[in-house]
């Protein structure tokens, strides 16, 4: 007889282990919101986030804002680069609505990640409203280890774990914005910029890693190489296109190769 409180222990005791071929179950939807918390916490995401918020904590300082005003932008914009944007535009006396098109657009690259993510999350008996805070939680981080954790578990869990997942993340993510706000003024603005790269590498170690199939690493390659050519060739939202191409390449790649077999 099954000891559901036991199910697969000894998958937490080391964060690798839970990438395995085990079939990762809990007893109920708390016990899957501690493991995904639990879950944040063994992943090099969660120390990444703290670093790049650091460097948000900081910025923000630098332009003046309150500590109450950057953590609540943390909470709800939950996009660094998104709130790199927000910071740096505000500070630089920007109007209102040329930062709200800028955020926005910065998040549309976000929204293919909540639609390979959300038919993952969504059982039979899920509601929608059940998917409005995996939704917003959606952000590199937490879809990178959701895509690869959350498949070997019970479909009915799947949002538990994956809300304590970005719960873990973003608790790092405060801590660090109150910390950088505070350790401004030590931080050479070097640093700074460094720990602001973090996320967009740790991204793509991630991806590389990730990326089981030859679809995945043709879009991967061709993202790679067309985004600084594009950047090069001074082509406008260079990034946004380097991924459609590449990602339509590869896509088209790939069905060929399918139909020759």
């Amino acid at each position: 007889m099954r000891r559901p409180a036991v199910v697969l222990v000894r998958v937490f005791s080391h964060g690798a282990a839970m990438a395995g071929g085990y079939a990762i179950d809990f007893p109920n939807d708390t016990a899957a919101f501690a493991g995904g918390l639990r879950s944040a916490w063994l992943s090099v995401f969660a120390y990444v986030l703290f670093g790049t918020y650091l460097g948000i904590g900081a910025l923000a300082y630098d332009f003046d804002f309150g500590l109450l005003w950057v953590t609540a932008s943390t909470l709800l914009v939950w996009a660094g680069p998104a709130q790199v944007i927000l910071i740096s535009m505000l500070g630089g006396g920007a109007q209102l609505i040329e930062v709200a098109v800028a955020v926005g657009l910065s998040g549309l690259r976000l929204l293919p990640m909540v639609v390979a993510l959300m038919p993952i999350l969504r059982g039979p008996q899920t509601r929608t409203r059940d998917l409005l805070l995996p939704v917003h939680f959606t952000a590199v981080s937490m879809w990178v280890e959701s895509m690869r954790l959350a498949p070997q578990m019970p479909v009915e869990r799947r949002i538990p774990f994956c809300n304590g997942l970005a719960c873990g993340y973003m608790l790092s993510a405060i801590i660090a914005t109150i910390a950088g706000y505070y350790l401004a003024a030590r931080l050479p603005a070097l640093l700074t910029a460094a720990l602001l790269f973090l996320t967009p590498m740790s991204f793509l170690v991630s991806i590389t890693r990730n990326s089981s199939y030859l679809v995945d690493r043709l879009a991967l390659v061709l993202g790679l190489a067309l985004g600084p050519a594009f950047a090069i060739w001074q082509v406008e939202l260079d990034v946004m296109w380097a991924g459609i191409a590449g990602g339509t390449i590869a896509y088209l790649v790939h069905r060929v190769r399918e139909s020759l077999r």
